[in-house]
């Protein structure tokens, strides 16, 4: 049983909706920043940042770190392709299974980006001390996982 009362329950869920709000907005001007600065989307990015950090890797393992559909993915890596950012070919082992490399101009690209979050947050979020990242970072991620379409059962709020 909650001690707060529904109109105040309604008040933060409100303020919630509106800071989630604020931060959708700073993701898409920073995202038209980045593409101004760069020619590559914010997906673009996390695709090559994801090769990047995994290797040779499969379209599915891409979908499942950067949190995409595999359709998704797979127009981003057409797109990376006919920049000559990336490679893709099929498992030499399962012929149904296709991977991604990075290519030197993806490479490049990377080494030439801007931070995705931008400077200003990077500089204030590495300020915080590394309880209060923990503690943002996980929030975030529990906020994500219950706002995801994905999530198949509503989350019990006493488990945590």
């Amino acid at each position: 049983m909650s001690d707060i009362s529904p109109d105040a329950a309604e008040d933060l869920s409100t303020s919630l909706l509106r800071s989630v709000r604020r931060i959708a907005q700073a993701i898409d001007v920073r995202s038209r920043e980045i593409a101004r600065l760069t020619g590559l989307t914010l997906p673009q990015l996390l695709v090559l940042q994801s090769i990047r950090a995994m290797g040779e890797v499969s379209t599915s393992a891409i979908s499942r770190d950067v949190s995409m559909s595999a359709p998704t993915v797979v127009a981003v890596l057409d797109k990376l392709e006919a920049k000559g950012m990336v490679v893709r070919y099929r498992s030499s082992i399962d012929r149904r299974v296709v991977h991604a490399r990075l290519t030197e101009p993806g490479r490049q690209a990377l080494a030439a980006s801007p931070g995705l979050l931008g400077q200003n947050f990077t500089t204030r979020f590495d300020g915080l001390s590394r309880m209060d990242r923990e503690t943002m970072t996980a929030a975030a991620d529990r906020l994500a996982t219950m706002m995801s379409v994905r999530s198949a059962a509503p989350e019990d709020p006493s488990s945590s």
